[in-house]
């Protein structure tokens, strides 16, 4: 577990400090979309900047290290328990190294311990395959960004959204407009179609592990995720709210059956601060591979 332990460490370190390569370029590619010279340029630029600077100085890109939300892809019989506490130690070390703010608080007392460790932090998502491989990916979730997800029921007479896809659609816009200014922008979308209200909001963050330039397998869902970033972009908020054609730099939809009865659409909103990582782990623990 000593192999283990080290490379949680250095999984938090790399996700605090450092941009993945798909998102950093699609980070660039919006930069050079914003006009020379606008506020919405400056802003891009600033952003590359805390980027460089932070890998560099292996320091947070953000001052909001955010929940700590671990998913472990691991093979039958794999002990969670002893991972669960690896982890956790893995979260103590990583705080007390400046890895991770101390974030973390108790929810009726406000009480920080500064560990970042208590009842849901980390939290820890593990889900079994057939592999013998160990896979586990990272997502630090800044408080700005949460604090702007949604989610709606369908139908939703305000917005005239049905339930079908340009309901969805509808309803995902909204999301949207209603975050611009906030959540520090450009953002990306995790969003579920379908489930019950916890399961959606889960699987909309699930959506967060992708790659930003990957597609829904359904046609029809792939298109609505391009048609949410087109129009998106065309809305003038831009980055942080100050204008400019570089919104959103991604949406993920995944979808979940549901009952009759409900028809859920669960928007998670993830900043430009697009904190993700993840490894595969050989079996002593130690990281054969960066999945990013």
């Amino acid at each position: 577990m000593k192999l283990l332990a080290g490379s949680l460490l250095e999984l938090v370190r790399r996700t605090s400090a450092e941009i993945p390569a798909d998102v950093h370029q699609a980070i660039l590619n919006a930069r050079q979309r914003e006009q020379s010279g606008s506020i919405a340029r400056s802003a891009m630029d600033i952003i590359d900047k805390n980027i460089g600077l932070a890998k560099s100085k292996s320091q947070p890109i953000c001052q909001d290290t955010g929940s700590i939300l671990f998913y472990v892809d691991c093979p039958v019989a794999f002990d969670q328990l002893q991972f669960e506490e690896t982890a956790r130690e893995a979260v103590r070390l990583a705080t007390g190294k400046g890895y991770l703010r101390q974030n973390s608080v108790d929810s009726i007392t406000g009480r920080n311990d500064g560990t970042n460790v208590g009842p849901g932090s980390p939290t820890i998502h593990f889900q079994q395959h057939r592999s013998p491989a160990v896979t586990i990916r990272l997502v630090l979730k800044g408080g700005g960004c949460e604090n702007v997800g949604v989610q709606y029921s369908l139908p939703n007479e305000k917005l005239k959204a049905n339930r079908d896809l340009d309901g969805c659609r509808k309803a995902i816009l909204d999301a949207v407009l209603q975050a611009q200014g906030k959540g520090c922008g450009p953002g990306i979308l995790g969003v579920c179609i379908g489930g019950d209200r916890a399961t959606s909001y889960e699987f909309s963050k699930r959506q967060l592990l992708r790659l930003i330039d990957d597609s829904n397998p359904d046609p029809q869902v792939a298109q609505l995720e391009r048609d949410i970033v087109t129009t998106a972009n065309q809305l003038g908020i831009g980055p942080m709210g100050f204008g400019g054609q570089s919104t959103l730099l991604g949406a993920k939809i995944g979808v979940l059956n549901r009952l009759p009865a409900s028809y859920f659409v669960s928007v998670s909103y993830m900043c430009w601060a697009y904190r993700r990582q993840g490894v595969e782990l050989g079996p002593d623990g130690a990281v054969q591979k960066w999945l990013y």
